[in-house]
This record gives structure tokens, C-alpha cells and sequence, in this order.
């Protein structure tokens, strides 16, 4: 039998985000959830393998250029 131990929570990100998110995703042949579950384990990975954060400013959202 197979255990879920996947945490199910709100996620509220602005739509150039989402959008940005959703075409990578479509690139990487992932759904948007997969692409942010992803990159938010990269993102933990880079952080160990440093020891510190990926960003020093990592709360402040990206400026994202996108027409």
C-alpha cells in the first residue's frame, strides 16, 4: 500500500508568476504543481549544500519581466 506524505497547502502567487511557472512547467513535461514542488526541493538542496540561504533576500518576491 502506498503512503502519501505529501502536505496539501494554500498557495497564493500573482498570475505573471503562475504564468511563468505553468510554461516552464509545459517545457519540462510537468504539471505547475510538480514544477514548484521541483523547484522548491532545488531550492532546499542548494541551500544544504551551501549552508546558507539561496538569496539573501529570499521573502521578496521576484521582479519578473514578462510581456
Amino acid at each position: 500500500m502506498k503512503v502519501d506524505n505529501k502536505k496539501q497547502i494554500p498557495l497564493r502567487i500573482n498570475t505573471k508568476l503562475y504564468n511563468a511557472i505553468a510554461a516552464w512547467a509545459a517545457d519540462d513535461f510537468r504539471s505547475v504543481n510538480g514544477q514548484i514542488e521541483y523547484l522548491l526541493s532545488e531550492c532546499v538542496r542548494q541551500r544544504k549544500r551551501n549552508g546558507e540561504y539561496v538569496s539573501h533576500e529570499i521573502d521578496q518576491p521576484p521582479e519578473l519581466d514578462i510581456e
